[in-house]
């Protein structure tokens, strides 16, 4: 079955130090649909940026750096979404002392479209991150949590599926085995489900039953565990699977300078992205999609 909008061109970037890149456009085709992509991840709600004497990230990040970045890539394509991959919570006393709530209102003023769930959501109980939940205006989202008679239970969904000129975006949140991460007691009646079987089948309703014509994962699995080969990660989902064009990684803490480009289980590639932590980094990929060109190429642009 065809789709009605091919990949044409990806660009893509990181955002250091929510610094703003230059752009190359060379061989994009200007008839074709631009689709923007920003996304975060691990933010740990640091609301404010770090100090100037901070020896890593002297006044890096902070709410309102992120917000200038964000408003201005919305103006200069209406066609973008804002994501973020899981970890919104746990690293500052603004968590200690509000449980989620400066954080959830925050993302939400920011405009993010949706988050998957990370371990640290858990901290204070299913209980109290269903209650949270009531303070973010967009979606959380999660496949391969069984949430069924828990608290989460019709608070979080399996995907989403954003129309935007035209193009649909189908986007479905992977969360990490919460055994060894969380207390038991954390997440009571929470059922972890295989990441790659629950990845093809969603996947498959995408593309071919909505006929989604980008499917983007917002995954909290991590990039790649060094010492665990054959733990679940970002790289073995990508290889196993089917249908993604692009991961938004979260949970590894992994600073990418460009996403990273691998080959699926039938021989079409998957780009991975992720931008380290505590909101210092803001993912850019840009798709550009033709109903006339099937071809796909990748760029990367340094900052």
């Amino acid at each position: 079955m065809k789709r009605r909008y091919f990949l044409e061109k990806i660009t893509s970037s990181t955002i250091f130090g929510l610094s703003i890149p230059f752009l190359s456009f060379d061989n994009i085709n200007f008839h074709s649909k631009k689709i923007t992509i920003l996304h975060t991840n691990d933010v740990h709600s640091h609301i404010d940026p770090f100090p100037p004497n901070d020896p890593l990230n002297p006044n890096g990040g902070g709410v309102i750096a992120r917000a200038k970045i964000i408003n201005k890539f919305r103006k200069e394509n209406p066609n973008t979404l804002m994501f973020d991959a899981g970890d919104i919570f746990q690293g500052t006393p603004y968590f200690n002392f509000f449980g989620g709530e400066i954080e959830l209102k925050l993302m939400s003023k920011l405009g993010y479209n949706a988050s998957t769930l990370g371990n640290h959501e858990f901290d204070n109980g299913i209980k109290k991150l269903s209650e949270s939940l009531k303070y973010a205006n967009f979606s959380f989202i999660n496949s391969n949590y069984n949430l069924k008679n828990t608290p989460l239970e019709n608070k979080v969904k399996k995907y989403e599926i954003y129309n935007i000129d035209e193009i649909k975006v189908g986007v479905f949140g992977l969360g990490i085995a919460l055994n060894g991460l969380v207390e038991k007691n954390l997440y009571n009646g929470l059922e972890y489900l295989d990441p790659i079987e629950i990845t093809n089948d969603i996947t498959y309703e995408l593309k071919k039953d909505h006929k989604c014509d980008i499917v983007i994962c917002l995954s909290h699995l991590g990039f790649k565990y060094d010492q665990r080969k054959e733990e679940m990660c970002d790289l073995i989902l990508a290889k196993k699977t089917k249908n993604i064009d692009l991961i938004i990684g979260g949970h590894t803490h992994t600073f990418m300078k460009k996403p990273v480009e691998v080959t699926n289980l039938v021989g079409e590639k998957v780009l991975i992205n992720q931008v380290g932590c505590f909101g210092i980094n803001i993912g850019k990929i840009d798709f550009y999609l033709s109903n006339e060109n099937m071809s796909r190429k990748t760029d990367s642009i340094k900052v």
